[in-house]
């Protein structure tokens, strides 16, 4: 779950740096309720997807210098008393598209 946690945590830093509405960074970490030291390390994730976001004092907020896109994508199937439940959700985020997370499910019965 800590996985899934991470995902929607980058999806809205993302979103926010997008927008260039980040506030500083504890603002970021107020709003999101985590850490400052949390907002830093989604950050360099974020980098680490090749990511070139830079802060302006002035502005007091994060922005992307170079055009970046994220797109999550998840798939859990889950089985129990011989069914099986899918469940599907992700979300693409740009600079123009901000699309939430859908979440489906579909569930289908399986004999062994």
């Amino acid at each position: 779950m800590n996985t899934i946690k991470n995902l929607e945590r980058l999806q809205q830093i993302h979103a926010l740096i997008e927008s260039e509405t980040t506030g500083t960074p504890r603002e970021l970490a107020r709003r999101l309720h985590i850490s400052e030291r949390l907002v830093y390390h989604l950050i360099e994730q974020l980098r680490d997807y090749s990511a070139a976001i830079k802060y302006d004092r002035s502005r007091k907020t994060y922005y992307y210098e170079e055009e970046f896109e994220l797109e999550v994508k998840i798939s859990v199937s889950i089985m129990s008393n011989n069914e099986t439940t899918q469940i599907f959700g992700g979300s693409a985020l740009t600079g123009t598209n901000l699309q939430p997370y859908s979440w489906a499910t579909n569930s289908n019965l399986e004999f062994y």
